[in-house]
């Protein structure tokens, strides 16, 4: 496989992937108890009786079966030097693996710096799972939002994506009306929303595993100028970070361009949160656009956009989209208008 053998050339030393998101990226198997050994040589995959089948019809992999225990077993079967994910194994699995003869070395992020870079399937479900998004928001702004709870409109998105051929949501979907909205995670509620307030709607679809988000905020009626000013100053720092997605760029510079505009109009502190993300199979994984990020972008990474302004005890704004980065500049996947729609 393609993946195995980039994975390899990065290898001083055997590697132990524990995660079972890597493990599907590596090989397409898909399992709660599993680990694979990337070898210089050969590659060992371990699971129990339960995915035994399943194992075995994996190509280019050595399945060896365990008991449930996997990890005690790990420890009898394996010895030598081996590399482990350190952000993923737990101190009690590694703790059991210590037991035996292996000289556990942490190895972390080098599958996660693979999958930052998509190949044209992964970017192909992605762009799939961006249409549905994109036609469910278009959908949602044709219904009513005055009387109806947050709750009724979660569970109408989730109808919809369904009825739009996505597997499933990439995430809790967040409808946040009023002081709600000035949550970054809120959670929808069963309090009727108003009229003459701002909508926080984020969510994504899922589909062949991978992964979609998009955030667009809607108008129940006129607002007070200042919130309306709040939606076009966040719509305007959103598009000009959106324009500095380019492969070289720095991850802490297009973050700064967005917070730059935010700052400059005295909302600093109301934007606490990055500028966005990696998304794939994860919701959020490399690269990431905040301000401590060392990353730089590269042609093939998916990345968010989305900066927000909050203003505590009465509303939040968010505006996010969904990008391939590419030499020349973004492919911008969520497509439903970023101007302010009103609904009713």
């Amino acid at each position: 496989m393609t993946r195995l053998r980039r994975l390899r050339g990065s290898l001083d030393v055997p590697l132990l992937v524990s995660n079972p998101v890597n493990i599907r990226y590596l090989t397409g198997f898909e399992s709660s108890n599993a680990a694979l050994l990337v070898g210089l040589d050969d590659v060992r995959l371990f699971a129990d009786f339960r995915y035994a089948n399943a194992a075995r019809a994996v190509a280019d992999v050595d399945f060896v079966e365990t008991g449930r225990d996997l990890y005690r077993d790990l420890a009898r079967l394996l010895d030598g030097r081996i590399g482990f994910e350190p952000d993923h194994l737990t101190v009690a699995r590694h703790g059991q693996l210590a037991e035996g003869r292996l000289d556990l070395v942490p190895t972390g992020g080098l599958v996660e710096r693979l999958r930052a870079l998509k190949d044209e399937q992964e970017l192909e479900a992605i762009r799939r799972a961006a249409t549905i998004t994109s036609e469910a928001f278009a959908r949602l702004s044709e219904e009513r939002f005055v009387g109806r709870s947050e709750r009724e409109l979660a569970r109408l998105l989730e109808r919809t994506w369904i009825d739009l051929g996505a597997d499933g949501p990439a995430f809790t979907v967040i409808v946040a009306a009023g002081r709600n909205g000035a949550n970054p995670h809120a959670r929808p509620g069963d309090r009727p929303i108003e009229p003459g307030t701002l909508v926080v709607v984020d969510f994504g679809a899922r589909l062949d595993g991978y992964q979609s988000d998009c955030t667009r905020t809607f108008a129940t009626g006129p607002l007070p100028d200042d919130l309306h000013g709040v939606y076009d100053l966040c719509l305007q720092a959103q598009q000009r970070a959106l324009s500095a997605v380019r492969a070289g760029a720095a991850c802490a510079d297009v973050d700064g361009v967005a917070r730059d505009v935010i700052s400059a109009a005295g909302y600093g502190e109301r934007f606490g949160h990055g500028l966005g993300h990696g998304l794939g199979l994860e919701v959020h994984e490399a690269p990431y656009l905040r301000q401590e990020s060392t990353e730089t972008l590269a042609a093939g990474n998916v990345v968010t956009v989305e900066p927000g302004i909050y203003l505590g005890g009465r509303a939040g704004v968010r505006i996010e989209d969904l990008a391939i980065v590419t030499d020349d500049g973004p492919e911008v996947l969520t497509t439903f208008t970023k101007e302010l729609v009103v609904v009713g």
